[in-house]
C-alpha cells in the first residue's frame, strides 16, 4: 500500500482539498471525487498535517475555510490548472491518447445523442475511460467551474465569464404545447392560452426563469396552479388536459410517449429560442472541445433536428444545428 510521505503532498490532496471547499460536506466532495468519505477525510487530515495549519472547520455545515485555507485555495486551483495544462501538452498531441475524459451533458441529450456520442468517442479513443455526468444545465456549468468536469454540453447561459470556450451547437426554440384538440379551428390560441391554466417549467432553473420573463414581456398572463422540473411530469399534466405549457423540442421529445395525446403549436407571440453549446475551460484541454463538438453536431442535425422538424415542419426555419 502507497503511504503519503510525512511533510509532503500530493497533487490528489490538493484535489481533494478544492473539492472539499467548494462543496457543502465531506460526503458532497467524495461523491463528486468518486472516493469514500473515509478516504476524503483521512486525506484533508494529512494535508492539513503536511502543511502544519487548519484548512477547513469540519464542524460547521457547509464546512467553511481558515483563513489559511482561504489563502491555499487560491493556490491550490493554480496548481490543478497547471497540472491539466502539463496532462494537455503530453497526452493530446493524439486524441487517443488521452486516458481520462470528463463530460457533462444536458438531460435533453441523453437517450438519443448521448449514447451515440459516446461510442463514437471510444471508437475514436480506444485507451480513454469516460466519466459521463447528466443533468441540468447550471449544475454542470458549476460543476465545469469547479474542475469536476472537462467539457460540458449545456444550455449557454450568455454571461459566462473570461478564460472559457463556446462551441455552438444548435438552435433550440421554444413551443406551446397544449392537451389535444384543446384548440379548435378558427379559436385564437393566444387568447385560449389566457384562459386556460399554464403548467410552468420551474423558476428555479435558468429555463423556467427565461420562459416566465418571455411571457411577462408578452403580456401573456395565465393561471399558474403547477410549477414542475421534470418535462415528463409536465407532459403527462399537459396529456390529461390539466393546462397547456412552454417548452423546447427537446423538452417535448424527452417525453415523445405522450405526443399523440397533445398539440404542439408555433408560440402565437414574440419567438423566444436557446443556444445549446459545447463549453470547455478555455486551453485547458487543448483542441479536445472543438474535436468533439464537430463530433456532435451530425447527430444532432441526424437524432434530433431531424426527428423535431419531421414531427413539426414549421420548426424547419428555427431549430437547426449552428457552426
Amino acid at each position: 500500500m502507497m503511504v503519503d510521505t510525512p511533510g509532503k503532498i500530493t497533487l490528489w490532496q490538493v484535489e481533494i482539498f478544492v473539492a472539499a471547499a467548494e462543496e457543502p460536506s465531506i460526503t458532497a466532495a467524495a461523491q463528486r471525487l468518486g472516493a469514500s468519505p473515509s478516504a476524503v477525510s483521512q486525506q484533508l487530515s494529512n494535508l492539513e498535517a503536511a502543511l502544519g495549519v487548519k484548512l477547513l472547520n469540519r464542524a460547521e455545515r457547509p464546512m467553511p475555510l481558515t483563513q489559511a485555507g482561504d489563502l491555499f485555495l487560491r493556490r491550490a486551483q493554480a496548481i490543478l490548472h497547471e497540472a491539466a495544462m502539463a496532462t494537455s501538452e503530453l497526452t493530446l498531441k493524439d486524441l487517443s491518447a488521452r486516458m481520462r475524459l470528463r463530460l457533462g451533458v444536458i438531460e435533453d441529450f441523453d437517450a438519443d445523442v448521448t449514447p451515440a456520442l459516446l461510442m463514437q468517442l471510444a471508437s475514436a479513443m480506444p485507451k480513454a475511460q469516460f466519466l459521463l455526468d447528466t443533468g441540468a444545465s447550471h449544475r454542470l456549468l458549476d460543476h465545469l467551474e469547479a474542475r469536476a468536469l472537462d467539457m460540458v454540453v449545456a444550455a449557454d447561459p450568455g454571461n459566462l465569464p473570461p478564460g472559457y470556450e463556446v462551441h455552438p451547437l444548435m438552435e433550440d426554440p421554444f413551443v406551446v404545447v397544449t392537451p389535444k384538440r384543446m384548440v379548435r379551428p378558427g379559436q385564437d390560441l393566444m387568447e385560449q392560452l389566457r384562459a386556460t391554466p399554464l403548467i410552468s417549467y420551474t423558476t428555479r432553473h435558468v429555463m423556467g426563469r427565461q420562459i416566465a420573463a418571455h411571457l411577462a414581456r408578452v403580456r401573456l398572463k395565465a393561471t399558474n396552479r403547477f410549477e414542475l422540473d421534470s418535462y415528463h411530469a409536465i407532459m403527462a399534466m399537459v396529456a390529461r388536459g390539466e393546462g397547456w405549457t412552454v417548452l423546447t423540442p427537446l423538452g417535448v421529445m424527452r417525453a415523445k410517449r405522450f405526443m399523440d395525446r397533445v398539440d404542439v403549436y408555433e408560440p402565437p407571440f414574440a419567438a423566444l429560442s436557446r443556444r445549446i453549446s459545447l463549453v470547455a475551460r478555455e486551453g485547458a484541454i487543448q483542441d479536445m472541445p472543438a474535436q468533439v463538438a464537430a463530433e456532435l453536431r451530425p447527430l444532432v442535425e441526424r437524432d434530433i433536428v431531424g426527428f423535431c422538424t419531421q414531427r413539426m415542419p414549421w420548426l424547419k426555419e428555427q431549430m437547426r444545428v449552428l457552426t
